[in-house]
């Protein structure tokens, strides 16, 4: 006789490290930011945008912000007039 299987996984009700990596890291350009910073350490916004030509402003500056939430990536803010990030 099988045996009582009543602790089935629900995708409702469990979450597993790789889900929520995938979570975190996952998407369209999110890979190409961490791959792109791992080759050049420290990147200014515009560098980014002539690093990755494809990817549109507020893009770029959504999945940064992401990463920054997630603590990936971190965020510095120069003394400027003009602002400078």
């Amino acid at each position: 006789m099988p045996a009582d299987r009543t602790n089935k996984v629900s995708c409702h009700n469990y979450r597993c490290e790789i889900e929520v990596t995938l979570e975190v890291i996952g998407g369209k350009w999110k890979s190409l930011i961490i791959w792109t910073l791992g080759l050049h350490d420290v990147i200014r916004f515009n560098e980014f945008k002539t690093l990755i030509p494809e990817i549109s402003q507020k893009m770029l500056t959504q999945q940064l912000r992401d990463l920054e939430k997630n603590k990936l990536v971190s965020r510095k803010i120069y003394n400027q007039v003009p602002p400078m990030v």
